[in-house]
């Protein structure tokens, strides 16, 4: 993920370029986004070409073709951003990073069978 103040063409195309640069050798991963125009750009679909990844766009105003992410949306405005008031972009930004953190390796989930996120996928490439 990335941070801005802005959600601008560059904000998106720096968070691509990060995620693409965490793929192993020979992962082709499946990129769904909405429709923003951003994801249109051709410079977003140059990045996702060069790394061999495809695209998946949303119809337009379906939120359910993008309901994982929305989901997290949900749980991320109720857990940290409802009844807080952040005193700059700085102390929101170390909260954002504290809280994925903690959504990706403590938290638990009981769609994940008690375990959080981190934990799940690690038992499901094991087994």
């Amino acid at each position: 993920y990335a941070i801005g103040t802005s959600p601008n063409l560059e904000l998106a195309n720096s968070s691509l370029r990060g995620a693409l640069a965490t793929l192993e050798e020979g992962q082709k991963p499946l990129v769904h986004s909405d429709q923003g125009f951003q994801y249109q750009h051709t410079s977003w679909r140059l990045l996702l070409q060069n790394a061999g990844a495809i695209q998946s766009m949303s119809r337009k105003a379906n939120c359910y073709d993008n309901a994982v992410i929305e989901n997290f949306f949900g749980h991320l405005k109720e857990e940290l951003f409802n009844r807080v008031r952040f005193l700059n972009t700085e102390a929101l930004t170390a909260a954002l990073h504290e809280y994925i953190h903690w959504y990706n390796t403590e938290r638990i989930s009981t769609k994940l069978r008690g375990l959080s996120p981190v934990q799940y996928r690690a038992k499901a490439l094991v087994a």
